[in-house]
């Protein structure tokens, strides 16, 4: 038997189609309420990296890597600190999705902007882009990252593998192989080079590793794509081959969910922004706290004998840590985020802290909460009774939480949660600059000005506060 074993008859060639869809599509061929997502992802985006820039991961991560990242090209964004455009991406990625308040394609849980934006706007820096042009490749490179997605999920999920970093890569490899002009043999290589860097593992969750997926992810497809357009050569159907990325990672291999429908069916307009700071199976439950919290009063939320909650049995699998010692695991816990919000009426980063995890009075109450999962229950729903001290009970059904498809997050919202968590890292004049720029993407000549905004005491930030 050859080791270059022949994909199974009737399998579609998967990477040349996709790769030949990546190479030829222009900017005009995405339908304006496409852009406009695919504006609000990069917004969303940008706020979230600024937002994690000054978490102790990116402190770690940057002691790490400076002393050994080539020529100093790249913003961290929200930080002074410049590194190569590759070792940017990386960091970039990280801080994104440190706080776990990044987008979300909810068919597949995958993070698209983390791995794709980051190596976009880390080489905006060190080639002319505009922001047209960026804009373009970010929607196809979460295009391209959400079908592959697609096309192994759930079973490659299931498997253990964090989906983001895995798919992610293919979608970085895409947006800066479409901005740096790949061809469509090259644009196969760069495939191939990703498939081959695809991993992280779900091992992982509750830890400053989850966040470094989207980071490598960024950086790995990055890479891939330089090297291609250096001509190094790879597989050419890395996706769809016996021993490529789909059969070698999942049980399941759909690839018309990859193929099918190309420019017309679009997954990277079905994004979605978070409104709370953890794992989206947790939204539900806090959406559902924090109504009760408004509707009872913090008085009587302190007479609070137990909290049972009904879920889905992902939630969990996923958030199911029933004593978190750090703020990271208290993201994966879905009894300490109906802690917070019911106490503090809070879902934001500020509520997923090491102290308030290690919170006498949270740790009471989450004592107090309960779960049990029942297959009946949707994904996206919850049931909370409540019964307090005097054998009272309140109950509360959320069908589908705020930042879902069915009740997303305007304009307006993603504008204040980019407020909220930017000023705290670079302040209100830096925040307020920043975020014009980034509406304004689509018309900057050079991309490069959002990544300049973010830094504090920058010259952009000086004109601002002026």
């Amino acid at each position: 038997m050859s080791l270059h074993q022949e994909a199974a008859p009737g399998t579609p060639k998967v990477t040349q189609i996709l790769a030949d869809w990546v190479v030829n599509i222009k900017g005009s061929d995405i339908q304006p309420e496409v852009r406009r997502e695919g504006l609000r992802t990069f917004v969303n985006w940008v706020g979230c990296a600024v937002g994690g820039a000054s978490h102790e991961t990116a402190d770690r991560a940057l002691a790490a890597i400076a002393p050994f990242s080539g020529k100093a090209t790249s913003t961290v964004i929200g930080r002074t600190e410049k590194l190569d455009a590759l070792h940017a991406a990386l960091v970039n990625g990280i801080t994104s999705h440190v706080l776990d308040y990044d987008d979300t394609h909810l068919k597949t849980i995958i993070h698209p902007a983390g791995p794709v934006a980051s190596a976009l706007l880390a080489l905006a820096e060190t080639r002319e882009i505009s922001g047209y042009d960026l804009l373009t490749a970010l929607i196809i490179g979460v295009e391209v990252e959400c079908r592959i997605g697609n096309s192994v999920y759930p079973h490659h999920y299931d498997r253990g593998w964090h989906i983001t970093g895995t798919a992610g890569v293919f979608g970085a490899a895409a947006a800066v192989g479409k901005v740096i002009g790949l061809n469509a043999q090259q644009m196969r290589w760069a495939f191939g080079l990703a498939a081959t860097q695809s991993s992280g593992f779900r091992e992982m969750f509750g830890t400053m590793t989850k966040s470094f997926h989207p980071g490598r992810a960024a950086q790995n497809g990055m890479f891939a794509a330089l090297l291609a357009e250096a001509n190094y050569d790879s597989s050419e159907r890395a996706i769809e081959a016996p021993r490529g990325f789909a059969s070698v990672m999942s049980d399941k291999q759909d690839y018309s969910e990859i193929v099918d429908d190309l420019g017309t069916r679009w997954e990277s307009a079905l994004n979605s922004y978070k409104p709370f700071a953890c794992g989206i199976v947790i939204h539900p439950t806090i959406d559902g706290c924090v109504q009760l919290r408004e509707e009872l009063g913090d008085e009587k939320i302190r007479q609070i004998k137990s909290v049972a909650l009904t879920t889905h049995p992902l939630v969990l699998e996923l958030t199911g840590k029933t004593d978190p010692k750090t703020g990271l695991e208290g993201k994966f816990s879905v009894y300490h985020a109906a802690a917070a919000a019911l106490l503090k009426g809070d879902g934001a980063p500020t509520a997923f802290t090491d102290e308030l995890v290690r919170d006498p009075e949270i740790i009471a109450l989450r004592d107090k909460t309960k779960a049990t999962a029942d297959k009946n229950c949707h994904e996206a729903s919850v049931d909370i009774l409540v019964t307090f001290e005097d054998g009272s009970t309140v109950s509360k059904h959320v069908e589908r939480a705020i930042g879902s498809m069915e009740v997303p997050l305007t304009d307006q919202q993603i504008d204040h949660k980019f407020t909220v968590q930017s000023a705290l890292v670079v302040g209100d004049a830096v925040t307020k600059k920043l975020l014009e720029t980034s509406w304004k993407l689509e018309e900057l000549k050079d991309a490069a000005e959002v990544a300049r905004a973010s830094v504090p005491g920058s010259a952009e930030a000086k004109a601002a506060a002026e």
